[in-house]
């Protein structure tokens, strides 16, 4: 057990009142494993020793349906995070009692096997703890405590941590799960959201001193998130995705349901979406109170990741099966808990489960672009992003070097939080425009939705900092509210008449196209072709578009689908892109970025499904094939960002790349190279995106923010030259001004 003022450091909450709830005999500890040293030992796999942090002041809160979502979803970044030595707490919203036996379907064990769904909850909160221990201390065994919370008050779940390593935390609510992906059950999280049940009751595992099942009214669940929200006091949010794609029949169950439940069918699972649902409810009721520092929010892919290529390359796929055989009890330790130590219907199967994608892929919601810094009217950059639903301004001081300043509140409320990612458009003249999205909750009369939504900058105060006007609506391809949550993050293209176009993936997969003179004067949305022949596959599209004006005025657009990559390219300035001749490429196990390729054409940058390999390809002539130019693989995951330097027309210029490794820190490049030495000094720990940009004095700037919440920035030692050291680019605290 770690000493006392360690325990109560960790364990207690910033924010007061919210603390490990007091009992009489203390904290109790929950049967230690037998033969449990609690001795840090190695880790294996991919993320081996400790990786660079962005700072001292990080947390973690990751919020999950059921104990395997984060490991099977959220990793790699839930290991670094659990690695990095900051807070990282995991809150299991059910009790994932399902059919309450703990043995693999069709299996002789099965069908003799008892419902016992009270034993097999317990048995999955092993596995997972075992999980958790293998990440943290490399001993699958490592031994926790257990000490009775209460989110509020009169509601006891249960806080378990590990005693070699006290940070990693984890919170069962222990609410009933719906017990079927899809088929709809009043007794659940979402029968809960859409008012089917009044409360939901809560499910204790075998032998929790939690003996006492509570039951949650909507708002008292939400009340419940928010209080672990400011126990936690996060810089880094991580919940499942609440808006996933829907599947392409209604089930015979949904359209029998009662009305208060009907409704589209998803391919994810209904829980992953109300335990995200409910989290967005629980940021807004926090953040719009004032309240917490500056957080980062992901969103990830649940089951939809079956319907992507592979995101993730050999070695962390093995490290996610490694954790998964851990959680799913294969080599059969002794815990000491008759219950159970792992989930057998994972068992050795991790990687087959509902199909390879869940452990393959590593995919979010919002991928973002690296068009967040650009450079004002005067030359100096402004860099943008969303913390807290709300987006932060960083500026530079001087033209073309730092410190910069900030961060500032520069454009008020979009009227609820913002989903994460948010894009900077330059127009000729060098105003700023900002493009965003946000979910409008069904709440206060209104109806569940999602919109983009933009604001022009207006001008630059006294202080140097960029001003703009209120946010205005774009709305969303599709008018149906239900239709309008699979709405894609856009892809925004400046054309040299100052065009802006607005580019966004619509519900059905197909792209939609809007566009306004100067950013304003909207034209009504346009849909992009699709390929000819029979119905396309459902989803087309999934998420990761990118677009570009080329020198000439024509408008690119590209998207990743299963089996390749599209382009669609206007025919003259003005006019709606068409779908080219076929690619030829292989797919991408990521969002696309498309950058000039230095010659008046465009190069897409991507990478290789399966490989995290980075890939450039350019078209090698009108209508004819894609090539590929490879470069050395760096691990991680997700959008490469790219941007060409310098150059007239389109023409010349370096071109800068910026990727995430395996052990999440972002990775510039500035040798247009397949050398594996084109990757330069991995820098900090990060989420979302880089930004890229050139500054006053002709160097690539990069930016990302860091896992603490703060902007870093690296720039380079001169024009095309390798980039300089990660700092903290405002090195002071400014404050911030509405």
């Amino acid at each position: 057990m770690p000493s006392s003022p360690s325990r109560r450091r960790l364990l207690q909450v910033a924010g007061g009142g919210l603390v490990a709830a007091p009992l009489a005999y203390g904290g109790w500890q929950w049967l230690a494993p037998r033969g449990g040293s609690g001795v840090q030992g190695p880790s294996t796999g991919t993320t081996t020793g400790k990786p660079a942090s962005a700072g001292s002041g990080q947390a973690y809160l990751h919020v999950i349906a059921h104990a395997d979502d984060g490991i099977y979803f959220m990793n790699p970044d839930l290991e670094q995070s659990i690695r990095s030595g900051a807070l990282s707490v995991t809150v299991c919203m059910t009790s994932g009692e399902s059919d309450g036996r703990n043995a693999a379907p069709k299996t002789p064990q099965f069908k003799t096997l008892p419902t016992d769904r009270p034993a097999f909850a317990r048995a999955r909160i092993n596995g997972l703890r075992a999980a958790h221990a293998l990440m943290a201390t490399g001993d699958d065994n490592s031994p926790w405590s257990v000490e009775p919370v209460e989110l509020l008050p009169g509601f006891r779940s249960e806080l378990h941590y590990l005693q070699a390593a006290p940070h990693c935390q984890l919170i069962y609510m222990g609410l009933c799960e719906a017990r079927y992906v899809s088929v709809p059950r009043p007794v659940s999280m979402r029968g809960l959201w859409l008012g089917a049940i009044e409360q939901l009751p809560t499910l204790p595992g075998t032998g929790s001193t939690v003996r006492m099942p509570r039951a949650y009214t909507r708002d008292q669940l939400t009340d419940a998130l928010v209080a672990a929200i400011a126990r936690v006091n996060p810089t880094v949010i991580r919940t499942l995705d609440p808006t996933p794609l829907h599947a392409p029949r209604e089930t015979v169950a949904m359209m029998s349901a009662p009305t208060i439940l009907r409704g589209l069918s998803y391919l994810d699972h209904q829980d992953h979406t109300a335990s995200a649902r409910f989290m967005q409810a629980a940021m807004e009721r926090f953040w719009g109170a004032g309240k917490g520092r500056p957080a980062s929010v992901t969103n990830y892919f649940g089951y939809p990741t079956n319907y992507t290529p592979p995101s993730l390359d050999a070695a962390t796929t093995r490290r996610t099966a490694q954790l998964l055989n851990a959680y799913g009890w294969v080599d059969h330790r002794d815990c000491g808990d008759p219950s159970g130590c792992g989930d057998l219907k994972v068992g050795p199967n991790g990687l087959k489960a509902g199909g390879a994608g869940w452990a393959r892929g590593t995919r979010t919601r919002t991928p973002g672009t690296s068009r967040w810094v650009a450079p004002l009217k005067d030359g100096r950059l402004a860099a943008f992003a969303v913390l807290s639903g709300a987006v932060r301004c960083w500026v530079e001081r001087t033209a073309g070097k730092g410190p910069w300043a900030g961060p500032f509140d520069v454009v008020g409320s979009a009227g609820g939080p913002l989903d994460p990612q948010v894009e900077v458009a330059r127009h000729p003249d060098g105003t700023l425009q900002l493009f965003a999205t946000r979910t409008v909750l069904p709440f206060k009369g209104q109806k569940h939705h999602k919109e983009l939504v933009c604001a022009v900058q207006s001008g630059v105060g006294a202080d140097g900092v960029p001003k703009f006007g209120a946010w205005s609506s774009l709305g969303t391809p599709d008018a149906s509210g239900d239709k309008s949550l699979e709405t894609g993050y856009p892809a925004t293209a400046v054309a040299p008449d100052g065009t802006v176009h607005v580019l966004a993936r619509n519900w059905a997969g197909d792209i939609a196209l809007r566009s306004g003179a100067g950013g304003k004067d909207w034209g009504p949305w346009q849909l992009l072709d699709h390929p000819p022949g029979k119905q396309p596959p459902h989803p087309l599209v999934v998420e990761g578009i990118d677009a570009l004006v080329d020198p000439a005025g024509l408008l690119h657009v590209v998207a990743p689908i299963a089996k390749t990559l599209l382009h669609w390219v206007s025919a003259a300035p003005g006019e709606v892109p068409k779908l080219s001749a076929p690619t030829g490429l292989t797919p991408s196990g990521s969002a696309v970025s498309l950058v000039a390729d230095g010659r008046g054409g465009v190069s897409a940058v991507y990478r290789l499904a399966g490989t995290a390999q980075v890939a450039m390809a350019s078209p090698k002539g009108s209508g004819a094939a894609w090539s590929v130019v490879r470069r050395a693989p760096i691990g991680g995951y997700g959008r490469v960002s790219a941007a060409r330097l310098g150059g007239s027309g389109g023409s010349g210029g370096s071109l800068v790349l910026a990727a995430r490794d395996n052990q999440g820190r972002v990775v510039p490049s500035s040798r247009e190279s397949s050398a594996p030495d084109a990757w330069e000094v991995p820098g900090v720990q990060f989420v979302g995106i880089a930004g890229a940009a050139q500054d006053a004095s002709g160097r690539g700037v990069l930016t990302v923010i860091g896992t603490d919440g703060q902007l870093y920035a690296s720039r380079q030692t001169g024009p095309g030259a390798r980039f300089g050291e990660w700092a903290v680019a405002a090195k002071d605290s400014v404050g911030s001004r509405a």
